[in-house]
């Protein structure tokens, strides 16, 4: 769950590229509270580097705090597409 100045950002549009980029599986929405919610799958490696751009976003945006979580993969997800 990512919190801030994160709507309006292009930050799901740049974390999907980013996330595709990275090689991890997934989405990101936007929610109705102005928080951004991001699902992915991918080795630790990879969360960790996605987990990097979350807390930056993009230049637009102002990321106060990410809140994460962890279970195990479902392996339901076959790219990283932004939700509605």
């Amino acid at each position: 769950m990512v919190s801030g100045l994160v709507q309006g950002v292009c930050y799901r549009m740049d974390c999907r590229d980013a996330a595709s980029e990275i090689g991890v599986a997934g989405w990101v929405r936007n929610l109705a509270s102005g928080d951004v919610e991001v699902l992915a799958e991918g080795t630790d490696e990879q969360l960790a580097k996605l987990l990097a751009w979350c807390r930056r976003g993009p230049p637009h945006a102002r990321v106060t705090s990410v809140r994460e979580e962890y279970s195990a993969a479902t392996g339901e997800f076959d790219s990283f597409e932004i939700g509605y």
